[in-house]
C-alpha cells in the first residue's frame, strides 16, 4: 500500500481534495492496484515554521 507524504504550505481544502485526487490516480495508473489502496498525507506547515534562502518563508 503506498502513503505518500506532502509537505506545504497552509492550502484551500478544495485544492487539497483535487491533490489528493489526482496524486491516487497516478498511482493507479502507474502500479495498476485499486484507489482504496493509496494514502495520501498533507503535512501543513506554517509559513513562520520553514524557511527558504536563509529568510523565513512568512517574511517573503
Amino acid at each position: 500500500m503506498p502513503i505518500v507524504t506532502v509537505q506545504q504550505g497552509p492550502r484551500d481544502p478544495e485544492l487539497k481534495r483535487d491533490l489528493v485526487r489526482r496524486v491516487t490516480d497516478a498511482f493507479v495508473d502507474a502500479y495498476r492496484i485499486p484507489p482504496e489502496t493509496v494514502q495520501v498525507w498533507i503535512h501543513e506547515v506554517p509559513a513562520d515554521s520553514w524557511g527558504a534562502a536563509g529568510t523565513l518563508t512568512a517574511d517573503k
